[in-house]
């Protein structure tokens, strides 16, 4: 549906705009774009790539504003922001990255979309990796760059360019555009509390697995129970009611290990990436693969070279016996699965958290706290610093030292620093041989350079 279109993006730089201008200036499209990010001296090297390939880039002024156009923003982007403005005054169609995304997933004939509340992207990433092993040529939307389509080329790689007929990608809960998706195979990795709540999860991951000809649920989680009564559904997990089980996990220093029965068949399987969790999500895209007529065998052979996520429990690297990593942890679920990860080797573990917004603190601030508490050994510490913020009218009267509070009265070792910058001086000064500082946090590119200067600074 591309060709001849002109897009512009409102925050071309965003982790779901990237990728799907990309898709679409692949297809033929002439596409445009600013951020805010880019106006605020951030992520230059970014901005930089993306102009590199052929996509004008404005200030978020609405001068790069024209005539034929059609806007692209979020639902949340206010009619106040002046490339909005300028694109009402010159009476130009808009579209929510959803809209389009959908439009292109729908024309798919074999369209696989992953959902769920943690896991996601991993998942879209392993299933589009096994398609692509397998020759399949899938088009794939994520929201994290893939590893195993990364470049010296293409740094971010958070789309995979293929054919029309295959589309991978994540669909979202948060804003309920889950809806807009009609899938072939429809993956729900799990459900939990974090934009919604739970009685409107159920009612929008329901919707999404009726309408798929397969739905890929997990069959231990509690929550997606109710979607296991389908009669189109394959199940996947740890427990005996699972088509597609996994048994006998081992985690490992350099990721995990595992058998995955089907139909009478038992796989070994070997993991680059850590955590039980993962071993779940590796499960989910089996079922996924299978799905669409990939043998588990195949799958499995291609998920042993699958080397993960950027800032999905990222190594950034080692210096002075410390072992840095980078990861999107940020809702509940999520720190609870990387926590767990964390638990399963040796070693003491300094986390810094910067919450992605004051909104989820007040969603889910008391979830998020019991995550920590629980997740956390009595030798791990916390740093947290003030919230994510660019701007704008939300209400910040619950702030990061409302959730240090909950943590700290569960029993937990954290402390409240306002600045990401005195985060990690303590974190420095506390740093000893043989402990690994976590990077946790989302919305935020800036992260990683938080975490690579620590790296350096470790070593210096």
């Amino acid at each position: 549906m591309a060709e001849n279109k002109s897009y512009f993006f409102c925050g071309i730089g965003g982790s779901g705009m990237l990728p799907l201008a990309m898709i679409v200036a692949a297809r033929g499209a002439h596409v445009a774009g600013s951020d805010r990010s880019r106006d605020q001296g951030r992520s230059a090297d970014k901005f930089d790539w993306i102009a590199g390939r052929g996509i004008a880039l404005f200030p978020q002024d609405g001068s790069g504003l024209a005539a034929g156009q059609t806007l692209v923003a979020s639902a949340a982007v206010e009619d106040s922001v002046p490339d909005v403005a300028a694109a009402n005054a010159l009476g130009l169609p808009r579209m929510t990255r959803a809209d389009l995304n959908a439009a292109l997933f729908n024309e798919a004939a074999q369209a696989i979309g992953v959902g769920g509340t943690s896991g996601k992207s991993t998942v879209t990433g392993m299933i589009g990796w096994i398609l692509e092993s397998a020759g399949r040529r899938p088009t794939v939307m994520n929201g994290a760059v893939m590893r195993n389509f990364a470049n010296a080329d293409r740094p971010f790689a958070s789309a995979l360019i293929g054919d029309r007929s295959t589309y991978v990608s994540e669909v979202d809960e948060s804003d309920g555009s889950i809806a807009l998706y009609r899938p072939d195979v429809a993956v729900v990795t799990n459900i939990s509390l974090d934009h919604k709540s739970l009685d409107e999860l159920h009612a929008l991951f329901g919707d999404f697995a009726a309408k798929a000809r397969i739905a890929v649920i997990n069959a231990d989680d509690p929550e997606s129970a109710p979607l296991l009564a389908g009669g189109n559904v394959i199940r996947f997990g740890f427990s005996n009611a699972a088509a597609v089980r996994g048994s006998d996990f081992e985690p490992m220093p350099d990721g995990c290990r595992f058998v995955v029965h089907f139909a009478g068949d038992r796989h070994a399987v070997r993991l680059r990436m850590p955590g039980r969790h993962n071993a779940m999500n590796a499960l989910a895209s089996i079922a996924a693969a299978r799905a669409v007529n990939v043998p588990v065998a195949q799958s499995v052979a291609a998920l042993a070279g699958f080397t993960g996520l950027a800032r999905r429990y990222e190594v950034l690297g080692q210096a002075g016996g410390v072992t840095v990593i980078d990861d999107f942890a940020h809702n509940p679920d999520k720190v609870a699965a990387t926590l767990a990860a964390v638990a399963e080797l040796p070693g003491r573990a300094l986390l810094f958290f910067q919450p992605h917004g004051y909104g989820p603190l007040r969603q889910m601030g008391k979830e998020l706290a019991a995550s920590f508490a629980r997740g956390m050994r009595a030798d791990d510490r916390l740093y947290v610093c003030d919230p994510v913020y660019f701007g704008g009218t939300v209400d910040r009267s619950i702030g990061s030292e409302a959730l240090v509070a909950d943590i700290v009265g569960s029993g937990g070792d954290a402390v409240h620093l306002t600045t990401r910058a005195a985060c990690g001086a303590a974190m420095l000064e506390e740093a000893q041989p043989g402990d690994r500082i976590l990077i946790l946090g989302a919305r935020d590119d800036t992260l990683t350079e938080f975490g690579r200067d620590l790296l350096v600074r470790l070593g210096g």
